[in-house]
């Protein structure tokens, strides 16, 4: 069943299939088939109550959150439509005490504040002062007198790598059983929209603070959140903030503040981006504190967007929201979000003045969108490319999971399809739409279904975040056979250990080979284990007797777009066949293995990529 490289023909048809898919229900206002909802493209007219329904609470709790199973679709579809939303929405009053906090594992002392940008600049460190990262380095005739010096550089760099993974898969996790969804989707979309990646900030802590600063401001006001990021420590690392300074300012915080963060390209100056970044001179951070330091901020006269003053970076904020495009460039990536690609003039305008006229606050926006007709029309509703971590998050969900699994690896598989969380690939974030499927992510989104459905035994797992690199398992191998570090960490293959040590000041294999070895023994393991969810319970709840039964669930309870007749009846003689017969009345491991199966397929067709 599993997915490989001879299947790149069919891949290449699921993606032309896929746009097939989109283009139908893109266009299909178009037709002449009688649709009431034909016309609610751009109307932001409420939907009525007796346009209510089950399909369309199910549309609601997949774009206000990563979907839902049945019954909790149909908890939606009792209520009227505002209820619905409210519900989802105004989460702050649903009881979310039982979310477990971060488990941190403890890696950081005092001596790694500040950490070193780079292992020449620990070094250059330890040279000057004795010692760097807490550690001193050897005394006077000692060989390798800075190798624990570049250890601890090390650990520093595997241990931040590895907590953040563990990171990742915390808020996974928290995606999957959140009885507040909404607040965990618009997280994930503001860790896209200011996006900031481990690979450069190298501190897990202040990716921390940053995920639950865009939590606790998720559907608040744009401004708060806007200023909490230009805050942010790990967002003034990421873009080199400290380094912008009176006389010789760093433009990074000023060009993406008005590029990606607020009003987009063409709509500004190169002047107005360097008087921006003048105006945010001395925002810098004690490690994971703000810190204003007066005496590198330029106070001098700015003109900044057609206004003069002494602006520092405040005033510069509000002159960015008080232009009218600022609204309309911000409501329309929420709307790209949650509804649909290519927002209309006409809807960037209504959204813009929305936003505005109600100070940037975001729940008024988030409201309208959700009781739109127009989120409810055929170009809104299942045209949208799941990304990597939605196409996990909504499969356990709609699962009705407990807790996410953690065979297959999350952050393996999310990484292999191009959404690493925590690891955005630059400042402007993950590009989404269709970039997220082609031939060869469509293998292995096949292949990721299959590690969930049909996962090995945790004892063959293993520790996938245990395994060292292959060039320092042979340090190790070699190190075990008796070689001294210089031989032991030679490129070649070989090496005599009868040579002795070279007399050098460290060897850097070997502080990365260290560093992994200290990081392992101070990082937590990520406990393994498979999803834990019974089918033929699932369908025996649903009322499923028969294949055609069970196929028509599964179809209800995972796709969001109708599949093509054919299929359906292809997927029943699937499931036939894998039974023996049309009856699903026996629990046994053949009916299990059957219903995984067909499953799959359901789980690798192109239309479960849409959501």
């Amino acid at each position: 069943m599993r997915l490989n490289t001879n299947s790149l023909v069919a891949s290449t048809q699921a993606l032309a299939r896929i746009g097939a898919v989109l283009a139908l229900c893109v266009h299909a206002y178009g037709k002449t088939a009688p649709d009431p909802a034909a016309d609610w493209i751009d109307s932001f007219e409420p939907i009525r109550p007796s346009d209510w329904n089950y399909d369309r609470a199910a549309h609601l709790a997949e774009r206000a959150g990563f979907g839902a199973t049945p019954s909790e679709i149909r908890a939606l579809a009792e209520l009227t439509p505002e209820e619905a939303v409210d519900t989802l929405v105004n989460y702050e009053s649903i009881d979310a005490s039982g979310l477990a906090d971060f488990d941190e594992s403890g890696l950081w002392d005092p001596g790694m504040d500040p950490f070193p940008p780079s292992r020449a600049a620990t070094v250059r460190i330890a040279r000057a002062d004795g010692m760097a990262l807490g550690v001193p380095i050897r005394a006077e005739g000692e060989s390798r007198r800075l190798q624990p010096v570049v250890d601890k550089f090390f650990y520093g760099l595997r241990a931040n790598a590895l907590e953040t993974r563990r990171l990742g898969l915390w808020w996974a996790n928290r995606m999957v059983v959140t009885p507040r969804p909404l607040e965990e989707k618009l997280t994930l979309f503001w860790h896209g929209h200011f996006a900031t990646s481990e690979s450069k900030v190298r501190d897990y802590r202040m990716l921390l603070a940053q995920n639950r600063t865009l939590r606790a401001n998720a559907t608040g006001n744009f401004r708060e959140i806007l200023l909490g990021i230009m805050r942010d420590p790990a967002m003034l690392v990421y873009l080199d903030n400290g380094e912008n300074v009176k006389d010789h300012p760093n433009e990074n915080f000023g060009r993406e503040l008005l590029e990606l963060f607020t009003m987009g390209v063409g709509n500004y100056t190169e002047h107005d981006i360097r008087e921006a970044s003048r105006a945010f001179t001395g925002w810098t951070n004690d490690v994971l504190d703000f810190r204003f330091d007066a005496s590198s901020h330029d106070d001098g006269l700015k003109e900044f967007l057609g206004r003069r003053g002494a602006f520092g970076g405040e005033e510069v904020v509000d002159i960015i929201l008080s232009q009218p495009v600022t609204a309309e460039f911000v409501a329309a990536r929420i709307y790209r979000y949650l509804v649909r690609e290519q927002p209309s003039i006409e809807t960037r305008r209504h959204l813009g003045n929305l936003l505005r006229s109600e100070a940037y606050e975001l729940k008024p926006l988030l409201r309208t969108i959700f009781l739109s007709q127009d989120f409810y029309s055929p170009a809104s509703v299942a045209t949208q490319i799941k990304s990597p971590v939605q196409l996990l998050v909504s499969t356990y969900r709609k699962l009705g999971l407990k807790r996410a699994p953690t065979i297959p690896d999350f952050n393996q598989v999310t990484g292999s399809l191009g959404q690493l969380l925590l690891y955005p690939p630059n400042v402007a974030g993950w590009a989404g739409g269709r970039t997220w499927i082609t031939p060869a992510t469509l293998l292995d989104r096949g292949n990721a279904i299959h590690g969930v459905l049909f996962p090995p035994d945790p004892r063959d797992f293993g520790h996938p975040d245990r395994r060292l690199p292959g060039i320092y398992r042979r340090v190790a191998d070699r190190l075990a056979e008796g070689m001294n570090v210089t031989n032991a960490t030679r490129s070649g293959d070989s090496g005599s250990s009868m040579l002795a040590d070279a007399d050098e000041d460290y060897n850097t294999r070997y502080g990365g080979y260290r560093g992994y070895v200290l990081a392992y023994e101070r990082i937590k393991p990520v406990s393994r284990h498979r999803a834990e969810f019974d089918l033929a319970s699932i369908m025996r709840s649903a009322g499923a007797e028969t294949a055609a039964e069970a196929v028509d669930h599964l179809l209800l309870r995972f796709v969001r777009t109708p599949v093509p007749v054919g299929l359906r009846d292809d997927l029943v003689r699937h499931l036939e066949d894998q039974l023996g017969g049309h009856s699903l009345d026996e629990d046994t491991e053949q009916v299990a293995n059957a219903l995984r199966s067909t499953l799959y397929v359901v789980l690798c067709s192109p239309e479960y990529q849409l959501g």
